[in-house]
């Protein structure tokens, strides 16, 4: 399992990488898509949409269950990741390089975990 130092985390599974123009990318974490098993269907927000930091933006089914993809900022979508629509399993693939949607305008945010201590919590659930 893989836990790159530049992005930072929350302990609903989620991984924020900030651009530096003021938008982000989400996605879920390694130890999220392994916990899930086989991706087999995705539902995601459209363009424009707010999402707000704790609240569920997404869900990801997969052959074990359904689960709620939390948003750790509250922020505007500008864009939607449309590949994964038509390839969820992209996501068991690269979760990091299979981000779902980009961000900007961020106006809150959730505390943010850095990589190791997202590592720690991971260890735990395991």
């Amino acid at each position: 399992m893989t836990f790159p130092e530049e992005l930072k985390y929350t302990a609903s599974h989620e991984w924020v990488k900030m651009t530096g123009d003021g938008e982000a990318l989400i996605g879920i974490t390694d130890f999220a898509q392994d916990a899930l098993g086989d991706i087999v269907f995705i539902n995601l927000p459209e363009e424009g949409d707010e999402v707000t930091a704790g609240e569920a933006f997404a869900d990801v089914e997969s052959v074990k269950a359904v689960s709620d993809v939390f948003s750790p900022v509250t922020a505007k979508v500008v864009e939607v990741n449309t590949e994964l629509q038509d390839a969820p399993e992209k996501i068991n693939e690269d979760p990091y390089g299979s981000w779902m949607i980009r961000v900007t305008d961020i106006t809150d945010t959730e505390e943010f975990l850095t990589a190791a201590q997202y590592q720690e919590i991971a260890k735990e659930e395991e």
